[in-house]
């Protein structure tokens, strides 16, 4: 009897937020995209039908629940109900952004701590695994009671990096807060360059104020590396402080292209030259539109992690 093989045993499916994303991964593993109907009755209720069989199959749900943010994560728990009841020996939940991570600790009094709601959520429906971008804080992981793989876009973006800074000598990694102070030096060492860090206060909920630059950029590339775009207040008040304090160009990276709000015509405004980020979240046609934007893929990423999950071969490996 002849050995089943990878495309054999595992079945990878889309919901309605990453279907591009994770038709992407299928043709780097060299398999279809698996049959499914997710659509939306009249009244709003979502009704999922897999189309094929996943008997005894390693099944994974490859879904962002970026906006719609509710919708999107209704139809990932509703996909992960069907395919247990369908007999999928594993599922696996792939979410190259997990929305809802912000609110990841009591900030305030009778406030809920939604990333762990979120998680007892997946878990109950019936996800096995969880497969993740960047989390927005790492103890996230720790509300789950089943293995997370928490990936880092960081190999796609320094690539992207390395290419575009041959010489890092005049260049510097600018973290736009505090709390990003530790990824930021991470790829400073990695590019060999300088890191400065903006003091920023929040005065409420996407709302941000600049306080003061520790670190030098006059005359220096800046680049502002984030987690995430939101309303892009962050990002382009670091901008507005890297040119006060004589930065020649400003560039920023970040994983998840949230772009909410006023986000576009911030950018489009700001002293930002190009804003570079990740498909973890597809981009709205008005996003597509911006000129300073450029898109790169995590595909190849969470395809290799797939295998390697498959192959019981080591994950953090590829971060090393």
């Amino acid at each position: 009897m002849a050995a089943c093989t990878m495309q054999d045993k595992i079945r990878i499916f889309s919901g309605n937020s990453s279907h591009a994303l994770a038709q992407s991964i299928c043709d780097k593993l060299g398999m279809p995209l698996g049959s499914a109907k997710v659509k939306t009755f009249s009244d709003g209720e979502i009704m999922v039908e897999i189309g094929e069989n996943v008997r005894g199959r390693d099944v994974y749900v490859v879904q962002s629940t970026c906006v719609p943010t509710n919708n999107n994560l209704m139809e990932l728990l509703i996909m992960i109900d069907a395919l247990k009841r369908a007999s999928a020996a594993t599922i696996t939940a792939v979410m190259p952004y997990y929305g809802y991570a912000r609110q990841d600790r009591k900030v305030a009094p009778r406030t809920p701590i939604t990333s762990k709601l979120v998680a007892d959520l997946i878990t109950t429906a019936g996800a096995d695994r969880v497969v993740t971008i960047d989390l927005h804080a790492g103890q996230i992981q720790g509300f789950f009671n089943i293995p997370v793989d928490n990936l880092y876009a960081a190999p796609v973006i320094l690539d992207h990096l390395n290419k575009r800074f041959p010489d890092t000598s005049n260049i510097v990694m600018v973290s736009p807060d505090a709390g990003g102070t530790e990824r930021a030096r991470a790829f400073a060492k990695r590019l060999g360059c300088t890191l400065a860090i903006i003091d920023k206060r929040r005065s409420a909920p996407n709302v941000a104020e600049v306080m003061h630059l520790i670190g030098d950029v006059k005359g220096k590339e800046a680049i502002i590396l984030d987690d995430m775009i939101d309303t892009a207040g962050t990002l382009t008040q670091a901008a507005n402080a890297l040119k006060e304090h004589g930065a020649k160009a400003i560039y920023a990276c970040a994983t998840h292209a949230v772009l909410s709000g006023p986000a576009i015509d911030r950018i489009n405004a700001s002293a930002i030259e190009k804003v570079v980020v990740t498909d973890t979240i597809p981009l709205s046609e008005t996003a597509a539109k911006c000129e300073k934007l450029r898109v790169l893929t995590v595909a190849e990423l969470l395809a290799e992690a797939i295998r390697r999950i498959h192959e019981d071969e080591s994950v953090s490996s590829l971060f090393v």
